[in-house]
């Protein structure tokens, strides 16, 4: 199993900024110990056209994004922003290729499901997900599990009738205009583990028969977890170890591979997002490691 990360390539933040730029080195340090953790390189502009609209790749490429957008966005402008959300982008492309080939992939990143074709929203500058899905031609299943509304990536596959995307997120959240899901699950303020998953396990089994996909892209969110500071939902670390459990029980029964991605999080103490990050990370190079022995068991021995 290896991993994917853009965690050397930094940007400025201004003070007590909420995006938790920190988390990701401190994964990486502790996901190094399950598998090697790799740089992705930067996405090609010309792949991120298959996503964005030429105006808003211009915009960003040059700076020339308005007070506006770049309040929207959530994130200041810089060169560097542009270098990590590249390489943060192309790193679901890579952990999409490790799925199909070896049946299990995951970038330490990603899961920018608020970007649009024309904008950036809620600190996410590109739509990974959709890149992957472009670039590489799958029948996607997207699982959104972060807290808020996949309103991106809705938007830019609504006309795709090769992927199908499910959101489940609390309802009175970011974002407040939302685009609409081929199935969107609003789960109530306060809502706790039985009633997740609970939610979650029929919300893919109604998936599950929709769409016949070659991979599976799951964003495993941390902000449902109880004291994220800007979740509104009440899981605890081990109601979301049981959700990723069901995502990826649910992709072995489909027989699709997966891809994982770790979108939001934003815990008081950055220490209990990568926390709930590293479970996730665990039980994927579990999975992957029991499927490697499998398949070993499974083939005939070797001639001597």
């Amino acid at each position: 199993m290896r991993f994917w990360s853009h965690d050397r390539f930094s940007f400025p933040l201004p003070g007590r900024h909420r995006f938790p730029l920190a988390k990701y080195a401190l994964l990486r340090e502790r996901a190094s110990a399950l598998g090697p953790v790799l740089d992705s390189e930067a996405a090609p502009w010309e792949s991120l056209a298959l996503v964005h609209g030429a105006g808003y790749l211009e915009r960003v490429r040059s700076g020339s994004l308005s007070v506006r957008e770049e309040r929207g966005l959530g994130l200041p402008w810089s060169e560097e922003l542009v270098e990590r959300g590249r390489r943060s982008a192309w790193g679901t492309v890579c952990a999409a290729r490790d799925a199909l080939v070896g049946g299990f992939g995951m970038n330490l990143g990603g899961g920018t499901h608020h970007a649009s074709r024309d904008a950036g929203r809620g600190y996410c500058l590109f739509n990974d997900v959709a890149l992957a899905h472009r670039v590489l031609g799958t029948r996607t299943l997207v699982v959104d599990c972060d807290v808020h509304q996949g309103d991106g990536t809705a938007e830019l596959l609504r006309e795709d009738r090769t992927a199908f995307t499910l959101s489940v997120h609390a309802a009175a959240n970011y974002p407040f205009h939302r685009a609409t899901s081929d199935l969107d699950v609003d789960l109530p303020t306060g809502t706790g583990d039985d009633e997740y998953l609970s939610s979650l396990a029929a919300a893919l089994a109604d998936a599950r028969v929709r769409l016949a996909p070659t991979v599976v892209v799951y964003l495993a969110g941390a902000d449902p977890w109880e004291g994220d500071a800007l979740g509104r939902l009440s899981l605890t670390k081990e109601g979301l170890r049981e959700r990723d459990a069901l995502v990826l029980d649910t992709a072995a029964a489909i027989g699709a591979p997966i891809c994982v991605t770790l979108a939001g999080g934003y815990a008081p103490d950055v220490t209990d997002t990568v926390d709930i990050n590293f479970a996730t990370a665990s039980l994927v190079a579990a999975r992957a490691g029991g499927s490697a022995s499998a398949l070993r068991e499974a083939l005939p021995p070797s001639p001597t």
